[in-house]
């Protein structure tokens, strides 16, 4: 009997993310008539074979979401400049009622579910007292599909998470999303991030804080399925 690969993600050097015993999936955001980010519609699953395979990072590749090897092409280099520390070393903390929530923007992608043109989660943070504004905070933050902002019940600090499959996303226009705690190493350095159940990885090759999204692909105009 064969082993079971464990789901990890490698960033390749000058390469594409090397993803071990993931699904492979897509995700498109649901919006309201005036562009606000409110939902997912999951699906569909992108046919993979095997339990290895390579997405594409430099954001050329013809075979999208997969790896063609254009980066060899172009001279693709992509350095690994992410913050290696613990998030609780950056992030900002926000006190609600019942409800703490935390903020690292190192990992915000903009992608605007934290909003909406009357509020937004910094503002209703203040008002959890009431029990919708608390739930509306709680989804919002769920959705936010960097994992940037995070919501723990207190006072245990205990973590208020989906329980996620392992799976990686591909976001029209945009990033991959991983969730479910996947390990992310990159080859070139030796780093494991810290293990997370959000975060999304940049594919338009620009991001300046690779190898996570940093909402570069929105400036760019980048374009994929």
């Amino acid at each position: 009997m064969s082993e079971r690969i464990l789901p990890k993600i490698i960033v390749t050097k000058e390469g594409p993310y090397k993803v071990f015993g993931v699904k492979l999936t897509h995700r498109t955001p649901v919006e309201t008539e005036y562009g606000e980010p409110v939902d997912w519609v999951e699906g569909p699953d992108y046919e993979v074979k095997g339990d290895i395979y390579y997405l594409c990072r430099c954001g050329h590749s013809k075979y999208k979401p997969f790896c063609d090897c254009t980066h060899l092409e172009i001279g693709f280099y992509g350095p690994d400049c992410a913050d290696s520390a613990p998030s609780t070393q950056r992030q900002k903390v926000y006190q609600g009622n019942d409800l703490v929530m935390t903020d690292d923007i190192s990992f915000c992608m903009d992608a605007g579910f934290c909003a909406s043109r009357f509020t937004d989660v910094w503002e209703e943070i203040k008002q959890t007292a009431d029990p919708e504004i608390r739930q509306d905070v709680i989804l919002r933050t769920w959705r936010c599909p960097s994992g940037r902002l995070q919501v723990f019940a207190p006072p245990e600090m205990t973590l208020i998470e989906p329980d996620f499959e392992p799976s990686v996303s591909t976001i029209p226009d945009g990033p991959y999303q991983v969730r479910g705690g996947v390990p992310i190493i990159s080859e070139e350095s030796g780093v494991e991030w810290e293990v997370r159940n959000r975060v999304t990885l940049c594919r338009c090759g620009q991001s300046a804080n690779m190898p996570f999204c940093d909402g570069t692909h929105k400036r760019i105009e980048f374009k994929a399925p």
